[in-house]
């Protein structure tokens, strides 16, 4: 399509005459161009720059993205406080029962509550809208790890303390050497007796147990046979147990044995058969417990196989000053 021409009507010539524009002018309509258009980008960015920010789609996913981490820490940050109730219940009944009960040192709060020293473990995470709530999420969950690392080491160590206790347990003499049933009488406690050969007052280590040569001996917790042999004098055919712990056990006077030295036994095993070999006034059991090294009353370690009110007989016929057998 052409270009439109404009005449004006001439009055001197009394003619029309063609309308050409003025290079001036439009150079004028381009600069007022320009001009307004700078106007409206300047008036474009002041506004956006004083509205809401435009959202676009992508910036939408990224929002939603932000307001779901913030609530998966939020979840995550509830579970801790739930594992914090249970670590402080576990650490006290640790510290409080456990190791009471193994007679073994608690472990001091300052050590189980230890901070990170030294660099600043986190400084990864600063610099972010959200490095606040990182960081003390992350700092939270270190320590409980950390907690977790010393408490999983405590009970460890109670395991092993446990086992140990185990061991103690079957190790102690705990019953009676010789059965109820098989007994004629219980002959002589622990204590100051009558010597039956020199008829002097001396002290008596053990206990004499009154039966019929050939009566079943039982090992009264379990050890290992350290003697099996008649070497000591006055004890005449003797087994000795070392059960560990410090405990030892003595079988003295016996007929024959049935273990050698060296040999394991439980408690409860046959070890040997009554008689009256050595110093022996009658066919009878002279029976000792020794820790470290020193006698103590067998009296003491019957829990394992006899009631109250056999334990309260035999305790009254033990403590009679009367003739020892040995």
């Amino acid at each position: 399509m052409s270009k439109k021409v404009k005449y004006y009507y001439d009055t001197e010539s009394l003619a029309y005459k063609k309308i050409s524009p003025k290079k001036g002018r439009k150079f004028g309509y381009a600069a007022l161009f320009l001009l307004s258009s700078a106007l409206f980008g300047f008036l474009c960015f002041v506004i956006l720059l004083n509205t809401p920010y435009f959202e676009t789609p992508k910036d939408r996913l990224q929002a939603r993205e932000i307001e779901n981490m913030k609530l998966r820490y939020e979840i995550l940050n509830k579970k801790m406080d739930q594992l914090d109730e249970v670590l402080v219940n576990l650490e006290e009944r640790d510290n409080n029962l456990y190791r009471v009960y193994f007679n073994s040192s608690p472990i001091p709060t300052e050590q189980r509550k230890a901070g990170f020293g030294g660099v600043n473990r986190y400084k990864e995470l600063e610099g972010y809208d959200n490095s606040e709530l990182v960081i003390n999420t992350t700092k939270r969950l270190d320590m409980i790890s950390k907690q977790l690392a010393i408490q999983s080491k405590s009970l460890d160590e109670i395991l092993i303390l446990a086992k140990g206790k185990e061991k103690l347990l079957a190790a102690i003499p705990a019953i009676q050497p010789v059965k109820n049933e098989d007994l004629k009488q219980m002959a002589s406690g622990f204590g100051y007796r009558n010597d039956p050969f020199t008829k002097i007052r001396k002290f008596h280590y053990g206990m004499d147990f009154s039966a019929k040569t050939g009566t079943p001996v039982y090992a009264s917790g379990d050890g290992v046979i350290y003697k099996a042999d008649n070497s000591m004098s006055g004890y005449g055919n003797l087994i000795v147990i070392k059960h560990g712990f410090g405990y030892e056990t003595y079988y003295a006077h016996l007929s024959k044995y049935k273990v050698k030295a060296g040999q394991k036994i439980k408690r409860g095993d046959i070890i040997g058969f009554v008689g009256s070999t050595g110093r022996s006034e009658a066919p009878h059991l002279h029976y000792e417990v020794h820790k470290d090294g020193e006698p103590i009353n067998p009296i003491n370690f019957y829990y394992g196989s006899i009631s109250a009110e056999e334990y309260i007989a035999i305790s009254k016929l033990a403590n009679q000053e009367n003739q020892a057998l040995d």
